[in-house]
């Protein structure tokens, strides 16, 4: 039962910290491209990435820090910020609105740059894993 509550917690949270950065991003080079949840979707790829790694059998993580951090980091937290529901939302309007570029750039640049994002988290995780001390 305390699993859920962490991933009920950390899921809070990663939502506020969508909610508040994708608007920051939003407001501050407009809302014609979904860009404020592009970026939000970047960071989660590469945080889950990174912690993908640090949660491997290889990692860094004892079995108890690890299922922490698989509850609370990865599930709850990146779960509640990365926003792929958003996401199809936003590119489905797009293309509703005939604006077909900018829906296929969306699709395209979600797709590589969390790609992207994702192998440059799991190799920092790795590197991290690799370093010598605790």
């Amino acid at each position: 039962m305390l699993a859920y509550l962490w991933v009920a917690i950390g899921g809070a949270i990663g939502s506020m910290a969508r909610f508040g950065i994708g608007g920051l991003v939003s407001h501050k080079v407009g809302e014609s491209f979904p860009f404020g949840t592009l970026a939000v979707n970047i960071a989660g790829s590469f945080i889950v990435g990174f912690l993908g790694a640090l949660t491997s059998s290889e990692g860094r993580l004892n079995p108890q820090s690890r299922a922490f951090a698989t509850q609370f980091l990865m599930i709850g937290v990146c779960g509640g910020f990365t926003t792929f529901s958003s996401f199809s939302l936003q590119t489905l309007n797009l293309m509703r609105d005939g604006e077909w570029l900018y829906a296929g750039g969306n699709v395209l640049l979600s797709v590589v740059l969390c790609l992207i994002a994702v192998w440059f988290g799991f190799m920092a995780g790795a590197m991290f894993n690799s370093m010598k001390g605790n």
